[in-house]
């Protein structure tokens, strides 16, 4: 997957004059705000719920090894294999290691950023196998040769006329002029079209939501059967999961699971959730001969110990976004990598460096609306504040605002300079506003007043008005 972080300004730009996309984005701000807030106004346990989880993944995090350890041989005591990838190619490499030693020629894959991440799909394609996405919005996608726009809908950047075209234009078996208008007619022809790929399938690959390092298990929560089908009716089942998605028990599993459904899409559970452990036993009417699991690091473990460690309880649900304005501006794609919104602006430059992502964390008005619907009480709005600091200390931003930040420190560390000069500088403003109060242009500030009008300041700075305010209450009462 090429990366276009750098790029996030023009992708942006490129995102806000397209009609289409500002149409299908709406459906983000109608849909998920609002089935999240009557999800979690029914649970009165809600805050405690959160608690619980953030203390339970910051206790995995802090004894990671153990509990890897742990996960490593409950799996191979279930009969699976663990393999042990510290970077993306090493995971690919394993992957394409299992498919050509077993003579794979069909993946069917069940939705996983992790896949995303390591960029699979374009290796086991380049090595002559032929990955099939099974859930619905990643098919879509597939289809149209793009990547995911959000981490839980893949599709959410597309309106119904589009997925319409594509399936007319792809599904070309099918007769010309069958009725495709309505989405339950979609969801049928895709439902239809997936079905025999399982069963051509060698090997299935699923993400896991958790790793469970008192069973050995992994589980995935899904809305379709795309991800037990993918894991149960191929002869080969691969978990791919990063490291930081363990939990010490079941129980555990459970506490957090009853804050991913109502964060991510409203529900109070997902229609399946599904525990994995090991491959088909005997008795067993189905299930896959072979479990393996591949444990992604990839940055994961450099993240530990520092200001970044927070971001390692992500579960992945997505309501950061779905509340964030400048995602609703600009979608998935503008963030030019796997993971889009507030998390992605921690996680992508704590994964590919600031040098390329640096600019996500700038891509933030610190409204603070991400943190306040965490689940996992992550406070992204601090990490995205490190991460500037990170920049500047590289010298990685603009000279202008690196120059500009000097200039404003040198005087806000001398009072005296600092209230002279806005005694100047404040009334000259007030005066270019002109009648309106409002600039249109300002000398430095083209970035926003390109796009915006900024409010002028009415003429007097704050102490002056504080000051005056304090002289009134000190006058006698007549």
């Amino acid at each position: 997957m090429q990366i276009t972080s750098p790029t996030f300004k023009a992708n942006s730009v490129k995102a806000l004059s397209d009609a289409q996309l500002q149409k299908a984005l709406g459906n983000v701000r109608a849909g998920f705000i609002d089935k999240r807030k009557k999800a979690v106004d029914a649970l009165p346990e809600f805050e405690a719920l959160r608690e619980n989880g953030k203390a339970i993944k910051d206790h995995a995090l802090a004894h990671l090894d153990l509990y890897l350890e742990n996960y490593e041989a409950q799996v191979k005591a279930a009969g699976g294999h663990v393999h042990w990838a510290q970077t993306a190619e090493d995971a690919r490499n394993i992957i394409l290691d299992l498919c050509a030693s077993r003579g794979v020629k069909t993946v069917t894959k069940g939705k996983s950023m992790i896949s995303e991440e390591i960029a699979l799909n374009d290796a086991l394609e380049a090595a002559g196998v032929r990955p099939v996405e099974t859930d619905l919005g990643e098919y879509i996608i597939q289809l149209r040769g793009e990547h995911p726009s959000h981490i839980i809908a893949p599709a959410v950047h597309l309106n119904k006329e589009q997925i319409e075209a594509d399936f007319r234009r792809v599904h070309t078996h099918l007769p010309a002029d069958r009725e495709l208008v309505e989405h339950e007619k979609l969801l049928t022809e895709a439902r239809a079209v997936l079905r025999a790929e399982y069963f051509k399938a060698d090997l299935g690959i699923t993400g896991a939501n958790f790793l469970v390092a008192e069973t050995g298990s992994s589980i995935i929560v899904t809305n379709e059967g795309n991800g037990d089908l993918t894991q149960i009716l191929p002869r080969v089942h691969v978990v791919i999961a990063s490291i930081e998605k363990i939990v010490p028990t079941l129980e555990d599993a459970a506490q957090i699971l009853r804050l991913l459904a109502r964060s991510a899409t409203g529900q109070d559970m997902s229609v399946y959730t599904t525990v994995s452990t090991g491959g088909r036993r005997e008795g067993d009417p189905d299930g896959p001969d072979e479990y393996h699991v591949v444990l992604l690091d990839n940055g994961r473990s450099s993240m530990l110990g520092t200001e970044f460690q927070e971001m390692l309880r992500c579960i992945r649900c997505g309501a950061c976004m779905n509340h964030c304005p400048v995602y609703h501006a600009v979608g998935g794609h503008a963030y030019g990598w796997v993971y889009p919104g507030p998390m992605g602006a921690v996680l992508t430059p704590s994964l590919i460096g600031v040098d390329k992502g640096g600019h996500l964390p700038n891509a933030s008005t610190f409204c603070g609306r991400c943190e306040n619907v965490c689940p996992m009480k992550i406070p992204l709005p601090k990490m995205m504040r490190h991460w500037r600091e990170r920049e500047f200390e590289r010298g990685l931003n603009p000279a202008a605002a690196r120059y500009g930040l000097k200039t404003w420190a040198f005087f806000a560390k001398r009072p005296s300079l600092y209230r002279f000069f806005a005694s100047l500088g404040i009334p000259a403003l007030s005066a270019f506003g002109g009648a309106k109060h409002r600039f249109s242009w300002l000398p430095f500030a083209g970035g926003w007043t390109k796009h915006r009008e900024l409010p002028a300041p009415e003429g007097r700075t704050f102490l002056q008005q504080w000051a005056q305010r304090e002289a009134k209450k000190q006058e006698p009462v007549r």
